[in-house]
């Protein structure tokens, strides 16, 4: 069965030309961009150290479906195998899940359900969603669609309530990178036959690259939501990577010492 499917053909077509670089690759820039992944995932595992040893090392987990997403999308663009499109989507699906059942607290998500509840529901409904989409891979894109909705309800949530300039701030960020990730990506799918008349092929590499990015943000993100209702008492702080004065670079956070004098 995976030999099969190694071979097949996937129905999905981006619209860089096909082994334009590379004998041995099909869509070479989509491949590459991929690399994005595979460096920003560690990074984040280190930089978050500190968070993710007091907070949950589940997050870890998280971090590992961020590479295998990278991974797996490097394999699709180089093949453009069914098998490829499968790993790629249900990867996604699972990077995607984790974050909202590992780092959303009850009082963001899970309404009257405990946290162990709440985790289970959506696991559960990942798993399903995996075996679907096995016997029709359509499904995965209204899942992933449909999660994508239901994060992006919660932040709206809490940006409405929150008075902390730290979570506004990374919220608004994340929303920017986002969409502009997105519209590279629809642009791609939809508008192919006008980027190849001016032979501009890249914006599905540029939406890896912007995706990765937007990555990061998030996580600082749910991390603060996550904070002030499941941690209370401490306080944190948004640091980036590689510099705090530099104006652009990767945020992480970092666990403040609290002063007993003030």
């Amino acid at each position: 069965m995976p030999s099969i499917l190694a071979y097949q053909s996937s129905e999905v077509d981006w619209c860089e030309s096909n082994f334009q670089h590379s004998a041995l690759v099909a869509e070479f820039y989509n491949t590459v961009s991929n690399v994005t992944f595979l460096i920003i995932g560690p990074l984040m595992g280190s930089l978050m150290h500190s968070y993710i040893q007091k907070r949950t090392r589940y997050i870890y987990c998280t971090l590992a479906f961020f590479v295998f997403t990278g991974l797996f999308s490097m394999y699709f663009h180089m093949t453009l195998s069914f098998l490829g499109q499968l790993l790629d989507e249900v990867s996604i699906l699972w990077r995607v899940t984790r974050p909202p059942s590992v780092s959303v607290p009850g009082g963001c998500g899970a309404g009257s359900m405990g946290r162990s509840q709440f985790t289970c529901m959506i696991l559960s409904g990942t798993v399903l969603v995996t075996f679907l989409s096995l016997v029709r891979p359509t499904v995965n894109a209204y899942a992933l669609n449909s999660i994508a909705i239901h994060i992006v309800y919660i932040v709206r949530l809490e940006y409405k309530k929150t008075c902390n300039k730290q979570l506004r701030h990374m919220i608004e960020i994340s929303v920017l990178l986002w969409a502009s990730a997105l519209i590279s990506w629809i642009s791609d799918l939809f508008f192919c036959s006008f980027w190849q008349r001016i032979r501009f092929f890249y914006l599905h590499s540029i939406w890896h690259v912007l995706i990765s990015i937007t990555f990061p943000y998030g996580m600082v993100t749910l991390a603060l939501m996550d904070a002030t209702y499941e941690m209370p008492g401490q306080t944190l702080k948004v640091r980036y990577w590689p510099r705090d004065s530099w104006p652009v670079g990767l945020p992480y956070i970092e666990i403040q010492a609290d002063d007993k004098n003030c």
